[in-house]
Protein backbone atom coordinates (compact mmCIF):
# COMPACT_ATOMS: atom_id res chain seq x y z
CA UNK A 1 0.00 0.00 0.00
CA UNK A 2 2.82 2.41 0.80
CA UNK A 3 4.37 1.88 -2.64
CA UNK A 4 1.06 2.74 -4.30
CA UNK A 5 0.72 5.90 -2.25
CA UNK A 6 4.28 7.10 -2.82
CA UNK A 7 4.04 8.60 -6.36
CA UNK A 8 0.80 10.49 -5.70
CA UNK A 9 1.93 11.68 -2.27
CA UNK A 10 5.32 12.85 -3.52
CA UNK A 11 3.71 14.68 -6.45
CA UNK A 12 1.20 16.28 -4.11
CA UNK A 13 3.86 17.41 -1.64
CA UNK A 14 6.02 18.85 -4.43
CA UNK A 15 3.09 20.82 -5.86
CA UNK A 16 1.91 21.91 -2.42
CA UNK A 17 5.30 23.25 -1.37
CA UNK A 18 6.66 24.39 -4.72
CA UNK A 19 3.80 26.18 -6.49
CA UNK A 20 3.70 29.26 -4.19
CA UNK A 21 7.24 30.09 -5.31
CA UNK A 22 6.55 29.98 -9.06
CA UNK A 23 2.99 31.28 -9.49
CA UNK A 24 1.39 34.63 -8.75
CA UNK A 25 -1.13 35.31 -6.01
CA UNK A 26 -4.14 35.20 -8.35
CA UNK A 27 -3.19 31.73 -9.59
CA UNK A 28 -2.66 30.59 -6.01
CA UNK A 29 -6.10 31.96 -5.16
CA UNK A 30 -7.65 29.85 -7.93
CA UNK A 31 -5.67 26.76 -6.98
CA UNK A 32 -7.10 26.98 -3.48
CA UNK A 33 -10.66 26.65 -4.72
CA UNK A 34 -9.57 23.92 -7.14
CA UNK A 35 -8.26 21.94 -4.16
CA UNK A 36 -11.50 22.47 -2.23
CA UNK A 37 -13.54 21.28 -5.20
CA UNK A 38 -11.21 18.30 -5.60
CA UNK A 39 -12.06 17.27 -2.03
CA UNK A 40 -15.73 17.44 -3.01
CA UNK A 41 -14.99 15.32 -6.10
CA UNK A 42 -13.26 12.79 -3.84
CA UNK A 43 -16.42 12.46 -1.76
CA UNK A 44 -18.48 11.51 -4.81
CA UNK A 45 -15.69 9.32 -6.17
CA UNK A 46 -15.69 7.40 -2.88
CA UNK A 47 -19.44 7.00 -2.57
CA UNK A 48 -20.12 6.21 -6.20
CA UNK A 49 -16.93 4.57 -7.39
CA UNK A 50 -16.21 2.37 -4.37
CA UNK A 51 -19.50 2.24 -2.47
CA UNK A 52 -21.65 1.72 -5.55
CA UNK A 53 -24.06 4.41 -4.30
CA UNK A 54 -25.39 6.61 -7.10
CA UNK A 55 -25.63 9.92 -5.23
CA UNK A 56 -26.85 12.38 -7.86
CA UNK A 57 -27.40 15.00 -5.18
CA UNK A 58 -24.00 14.91 -3.48
CA UNK A 59 -24.06 18.71 -3.61
CA UNK A 60 -26.57 18.55 -0.72
CA UNK A 61 -23.77 17.76 1.72
CA UNK A 62 -21.43 20.31 0.17
CA UNK A 63 -24.07 23.00 0.63
CA UNK A 64 -24.96 21.88 4.14
CA UNK A 65 -21.31 21.98 5.14
CA UNK A 66 -20.86 25.45 3.66
CA UNK A 67 -23.97 26.87 5.34
CA UNK A 68 -23.17 25.15 8.64
CA UNK A 69 -19.70 26.68 8.59
CA UNK A 70 -20.99 30.15 7.71
CA UNK A 71 -23.71 30.16 10.37
CA UNK A 72 -21.47 28.72 13.11
CA UNK A 73 -18.55 31.01 12.25
CA UNK A 74 -20.76 34.09 12.40
CA UNK A 75 -22.31 33.08 15.71
CA UNK A 76 -19.18 31.82 17.46
CA UNK A 77 -16.75 34.27 15.79
CA UNK A 78 -14.37 31.32 15.54
CA UNK A 79 -13.81 28.86 12.69
CA UNK A 80 -12.83 25.98 14.98
CA UNK A 81 -16.37 24.95 16.02
CA UNK A 82 -17.60 26.03 12.58
CA UNK A 83 -15.38 23.47 10.83
CA UNK A 84 -16.63 20.82 13.22
CA UNK A 85 -20.24 21.80 12.46
CA UNK A 86 -19.51 21.64 8.72
CA UNK A 87 -18.61 17.97 9.13
CA UNK A 88 -21.19 16.94 11.72
CA UNK A 89 -24.29 18.47 10.08
CA UNK A 90 -23.90 16.77 6.65
CA UNK A 91 -22.97 13.50 8.33
CA UNK A 92 -26.13 13.59 10.44
CA UNK A 93 -28.33 14.36 7.42
CA UNK A 94 -26.65 11.55 5.47
CA UNK A 95 -27.30 9.23 8.40
CA UNK A 96 -31.01 10.03 8.28
CA UNK A 97 -31.34 9.76 4.50
CA UNK A 98 -29.17 6.67 4.29
CA UNK A 99 -30.90 4.87 7.13
CA UNK A 100 -34.36 5.08 5.61
CA UNK A 101 -33.05 4.44 2.09
CA UNK A 102 -30.66 1.56 2.69
CA UNK A 103 -32.60 -0.19 5.42
CA UNK A 104 -35.72 0.32 3.30
CA UNK A 105 -33.96 -1.54 0.48
CA UNK A 106 -34.22 1.36 -1.97
CA UNK A 107 -32.46 0.38 -5.19
CA UNK A 108 -29.64 2.37 -6.77
CA UNK A 109 -31.68 4.20 -9.41
CA UNK A 110 -34.38 5.23 -6.97
CA UNK A 111 -31.77 6.31 -4.45
CA UNK A 112 -30.23 8.55 -7.11
CA UNK A 113 -33.65 10.11 -7.66
CA UNK A 114 -34.10 10.60 -3.91
CA UNK A 115 -30.73 12.32 -3.54
CA UNK A 116 -31.41 14.54 -6.55
CA UNK A 117 -34.85 15.46 -5.21
CA UNK A 118 -33.31 16.35 -1.85
CA UNK A 119 -30.99 18.83 -3.55
CA UNK A 120 -33.96 20.40 -5.37
CA UNK A 121 -35.91 20.71 -2.11
CA UNK A 122 -33.03 22.36 -0.26
CA UNK A 123 -32.32 24.65 -3.20
CA UNK A 124 -35.92 25.88 -3.21
CA UNK A 125 -36.06 26.03 0.58
CA UNK A 126 -32.90 28.16 0.93
CA UNK A 127 -34.02 30.43 -1.91
CA UNK A 128 -37.22 31.20 -0.03
CA UNK A 129 -35.46 32.46 3.12
CA UNK A 130 -34.70 35.98 1.89
CA UNK A 131 -36.92 37.62 4.48
CA UNK A 132 -35.12 39.23 7.42
CA UNK A 133 -36.99 36.99 9.83
CA UNK A 134 -35.03 33.95 8.67
CA UNK A 135 -32.11 34.22 11.05
CA UNK A 136 -30.15 31.59 12.97
CA UNK A 137 -28.59 33.37 15.90
CA UNK A 138 -26.72 36.30 14.40
CA UNK A 139 -26.58 34.83 10.88
CA UNK A 140 -29.28 35.78 8.35
CA UNK A 141 -29.85 33.07 5.74
CA UNK A 142 -30.21 35.63 2.99
CA UNK A 143 -32.29 33.51 0.61
CA UNK A 144 -31.22 33.87 -3.02
CA UNK A 145 -28.74 36.57 -1.94
CA UNK A 146 -26.80 34.04 0.12
CA UNK A 147 -24.69 34.75 3.19
CA UNK A 148 -22.01 37.39 2.55
CA UNK A 149 -18.98 38.22 4.69
CA UNK A 150 -18.43 34.64 5.82
CA UNK A 151 -15.57 34.70 8.38
CA UNK A 152 -12.26 33.21 7.21
CA UNK A 153 -10.55 30.27 8.84
CA UNK A 154 -8.40 31.13 11.83
CA UNK A 155 -5.90 29.25 13.93
CA UNK A 156 -7.62 26.84 16.35
CA UNK A 157 -9.40 28.85 19.06
CA UNK A 158 -7.54 32.02 18.01
CA UNK A 159 -10.12 34.13 16.13
CA UNK A 160 -7.79 37.10 15.85
CA UNK A 161 -5.24 35.07 13.83
CA UNK A 162 -6.91 34.48 10.48
CA UNK A 163 -5.30 32.75 7.51
CA UNK A 164 -4.12 34.75 4.51
CA UNK A 165 -4.14 33.66 0.86
CA UNK A 166 -0.92 31.66 1.10
CA UNK A 167 -1.87 30.01 4.38
CA UNK A 168 -5.32 29.14 3.02
CA UNK A 169 -3.68 27.50 0.02
CA UNK A 170 -1.41 25.43 2.23
CA UNK A 171 -4.31 24.39 4.46
CA UNK A 172 -6.62 23.40 1.60
CA UNK A 173 -3.86 21.59 -0.27
CA UNK A 174 -2.76 19.75 2.86
CA UNK A 175 -6.36 18.72 3.60
CA UNK A 176 -6.77 17.45 0.03
CA UNK A 177 -3.63 15.36 0.43
CA UNK A 178 -4.72 14.13 3.86
CA UNK A 179 -8.22 13.19 2.64
CA UNK A 180 -6.75 11.34 -0.33
CA UNK A 181 -4.32 9.37 1.86
CA UNK A 182 -7.00 8.70 4.45
CA UNK A 183 -9.44 7.36 1.87
CA UNK A 184 -6.76 5.17 0.31
CA UNK A 185 -5.96 3.69 3.71
CA UNK A 186 -9.67 3.26 4.41
CA UNK A 187 -10.23 1.38 1.16
CA UNK A 188 -7.27 -0.91 1.85
CA UNK A 189 -8.65 -1.79 5.30
CA UNK A 190 -11.01 -4.72 5.92
CA UNK A 191 -13.91 -2.25 6.04
CA UNK A 192 -13.00 -0.83 2.65
CA UNK A 193 -12.60 -4.25 1.07
CA UNK A 194 -16.03 -5.28 2.33
CA UNK A 195 -17.53 -2.07 0.90
CA UNK A 196 -15.98 -2.86 -2.48
CA UNK A 197 -17.35 -6.38 -2.20
CA UNK A 198 -20.82 -4.97 -1.51
CA UNK A 199 -20.48 -2.77 -4.56
CA UNK A 200 -19.60 -5.78 -6.72
CA UNK A 201 -22.37 -8.03 -5.41
CA UNK A 202 -24.59 -7.07 -2.51
CA UNK A 203 -26.26 -10.48 -2.41
CA UNK A 204 -22.94 -12.32 -2.31
CA UNK A 205 -21.68 -10.11 0.53
CA UNK A 206 -24.81 -10.84 2.58
CA UNK A 207 -24.45 -14.56 1.94
CA UNK A 208 -20.98 -14.27 3.46
CA UNK A 209 -22.50 -12.77 6.62
CA UNK A 210 -22.00 -9.03 6.02
CA UNK A 211 -24.87 -6.60 6.50
CA UNK A 212 -24.58 -4.57 3.30
CA UNK A 213 -26.93 -1.89 4.64
CA UNK A 214 -24.55 -0.96 7.46
CA UNK A 215 -21.53 -0.75 5.18
CA UNK A 216 -23.36 1.35 2.59
CA UNK A 217 -24.64 3.66 5.31
CA UNK A 218 -21.17 4.08 6.77
CA UNK A 219 -19.65 4.77 3.34
CA UNK A 220 -22.40 7.27 2.57
CA UNK A 221 -21.81 9.14 5.83
CA UNK A 222 -18.05 9.27 5.26
CA UNK A 223 -18.64 10.75 1.82
CA UNK A 224 -21.01 13.34 3.31
CA UNK A 225 -18.42 14.35 5.91
CA UNK A 226 -15.78 14.85 3.20
CA UNK A 227 -18.23 16.88 1.09
CA UNK A 228 -19.11 19.03 4.11
CA UNK A 229 -15.43 19.77 4.71
CA UNK A 230 -15.09 20.85 1.09
CA UNK A 231 -18.11 23.13 1.46
CA UNK A 232 -16.62 24.80 4.53
CA UNK A 233 -13.34 25.44 2.73
CA UNK A 234 -15.21 26.90 -0.24
CA UNK A 235 -17.29 29.23 1.95
CA UNK A 236 -14.20 30.40 3.84
CA UNK A 237 -12.27 30.87 0.60
CA UNK A 238 -14.84 33.09 -1.10
CA UNK A 239 -16.31 34.68 2.08
CA UNK A 240 -19.72 33.88 0.60
CA UNK A 241 -22.14 31.00 0.18
CA UNK A 242 -25.43 30.93 -1.70
CA UNK A 243 -28.16 28.46 -2.66
CA UNK A 244 -26.37 27.57 -5.91
CA UNK A 245 -24.32 25.14 -3.85
CA UNK A 246 -27.46 22.95 -3.73
CA UNK A 247 -28.28 23.33 -7.43
CA UNK A 248 -28.60 20.48 -9.92
CA UNK A 249 -26.03 22.08 -12.22
CA UNK A 250 -23.41 22.00 -9.47
CA UNK A 251 -24.24 18.37 -8.70
CA UNK A 252 -23.87 17.58 -12.41
CA UNK A 253 -20.41 19.18 -12.45
CA UNK A 254 -19.22 16.77 -9.76
CA UNK A 255 -20.53 13.82 -11.79
CA UNK A 256 -18.64 15.10 -14.85
CA UNK A 257 -15.43 15.48 -12.83
CA UNK A 258 -15.62 11.90 -11.58
CA UNK A 259 -16.56 10.39 -14.94
CA UNK A 260 -13.91 12.41 -16.80
CA UNK A 261 -11.14 11.54 -14.34
CA UNK A 262 -12.09 7.91 -13.89
CA UNK A 263 -14.83 6.24 -11.88
CA UNK A 264 -13.49 3.63 -9.46
CA UNK A 265 -10.30 5.57 -8.72
CA UNK A 266 -9.46 8.27 -6.18
CA UNK A 267 -6.83 10.18 -8.11
CA UNK A 268 -9.14 10.30 -11.13
CA UNK A 269 -11.76 12.62 -9.59
CA UNK A 270 -8.98 14.91 -8.34
CA UNK A 271 -7.35 15.18 -11.77
CA UNK A 272 -10.68 15.50 -13.56
CA UNK A 273 -11.85 18.23 -11.21
CA UNK A 274 -8.68 20.31 -11.39
CA UNK A 275 -8.36 20.01 -15.19
CA UNK A 276 -11.97 20.90 -15.92
CA UNK A 277 -12.00 23.68 -13.32
CA UNK A 278 -8.90 25.17 -14.91
CA UNK A 279 -10.50 25.01 -18.38
CA UNK A 280 -13.78 26.59 -17.27
CA UNK A 281 -11.94 29.30 -15.33
CA UNK A 282 -9.84 30.18 -18.37
CA UNK A 283 -12.92 30.24 -20.61
CA UNK A 284 -14.65 32.50 -18.12
CA UNK A 285 -11.75 34.94 -18.37
CA UNK A 286 -11.37 35.03 -22.17
CA UNK A 287 -15.16 34.88 -22.77
CA UNK A 288 -14.85 33.13 -26.12
CA UNK A 289 -17.64 30.64 -25.51
CA UNK A 290 -19.93 29.64 -22.67
CA UNK A 291 -17.95 27.39 -20.27
CA UNK A 292 -20.99 25.15 -19.76
CA UNK A 293 -21.10 24.35 -23.47
CA UNK A 294 -17.43 23.40 -23.46
CA UNK A 295 -17.84 21.40 -20.27
CA UNK A 296 -20.74 19.44 -21.74
CA UNK A 297 -18.84 18.85 -24.98
CA UNK A 298 -15.79 17.58 -23.10
CA UNK A 299 -17.99 15.21 -21.10
CA UNK A 300 -19.66 13.79 -24.22
CA UNK A 301 -16.32 13.37 -25.97
CA UNK A 302 -14.81 11.70 -22.90
CA UNK A 303 -17.70 9.25 -22.60
CA UNK A 304 -17.44 8.31 -26.27
CA UNK A 305 -13.65 8.23 -26.60
CA UNK A 306 -12.53 7.46 -23.03
CA UNK A 307 -15.46 5.64 -21.40
CA UNK A 308 -13.31 4.52 -18.46
CA UNK A 309 -11.94 8.01 -17.81
CA UNK A 310 -8.48 9.51 -18.12
CA UNK A 311 -6.71 7.70 -15.29
CA UNK A 312 -7.91 4.12 -16.02
CA UNK A 313 -7.17 4.64 -19.73
CA UNK A 314 -3.62 5.84 -19.03
CA UNK A 315 -3.10 2.99 -16.59
CA UNK A 316 -4.20 0.48 -19.23
CA UNK A 317 -1.90 2.01 -21.84
CA UNK A 318 1.06 1.98 -19.45
CA UNK A 319 0.43 -1.67 -18.58
CA UNK A 320 0.31 -2.66 -22.25
CA UNK A 321 3.53 -0.77 -22.95
CA UNK A 322 5.21 -2.44 -19.97
CA UNK A 323 4.13 -5.90 -21.14
CA UNK A 324 5.41 -5.26 -24.66
CA UNK A 325 8.72 -3.97 -23.37
CA UNK A 326 9.06 -6.99 -21.13
CA UNK A 327 8.26 -9.40 -23.96
CA UNK A 328 10.77 -7.69 -26.23
CA UNK A 329 13.69 -8.13 -23.83
CA UNK A 330 16.14 -10.94 -24.53
CA UNK A 331 15.82 -13.88 -22.18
Amino acid sequence: MASKLTPAVIAGLVLLCGLPFIVETYTLFNLTVFAAMAIFALSLGLVWGFGGILSLGQSVFFGLGAYAYAIAAINFADSTPALLAAIVVPTFVALLIGYFAFFGRVTDVYFGVISLTTSLILYSLVNSTSDQSFVIGKAPLGGYNGIPSVPPINWPFMPEWTLGFDEMYYLTGALLLAVYIGLRLLLSSPFGRVCIGVRESEARAELLGYDSRRYKLAMFCIGAAVAGLAGALFAAWGSFIGPDSFSVSFAAQAIIWVMFGGLGTLIGPVIGCILLQAVTTWLGQVKIVDPNIVLGSIFIAAVLLLPQGIVPTLQGVSRRIAVRLKQGRPS
